[in-house]
């Protein structure tokens, strides 16, 4: 039950996003491109099988319609071979606003799923 209460206490409440998705990141040397499988103003789960470290800093690169969203992020938690949340760290304030476009966007298409 510990992952209950952990979902309890976050800042911000996952978006789940579509399977179109992608980001760009780069670990040190590593570069790679992966699914985020969900995101907020705060930070985002990337899918992959080799995430980075625990504690690692990537840099991240989002093309999405609102426009390339750009930055920074430490990894704060990985789960092997499924993937690592990742807390932003450093986004310019136009890529912060994008950032919240494209959160609107997900979040408008969400209410509009049947449930």
């Amino acid at each position: 039950m510990p992952n209950e209460a952990n979902r309890s206490d976050r800042r911000y409440t996952r978006i789940g996003t579509p399977k179109g998705v992608w980001v760009a990141w780069q670990d040190g040397t590593r570069q790679e491109v992966s699914r985020v499988q969900d995101l907020n103003i705060g930070g985002m789960f990337i899918a992959t099988l080799k995430p980075a470290s625990l504690g690692a800093f990537v840099t991240l690169l989002l093309s999405v319609p609102e426009g390339e969203i750009r930055g920074k992020a430490v990894v704060r938690n990985v789960a092997d071979s499924k993937g690592m949340g990742v807390e932003f760290i450093e986004l310019s304030e136009k890529d912060g606003k994008r950032l919240q476009s494209l959160i609107g966007r997900l979040l408008g298409a969400s209410e509009n799923v049947p449930g």
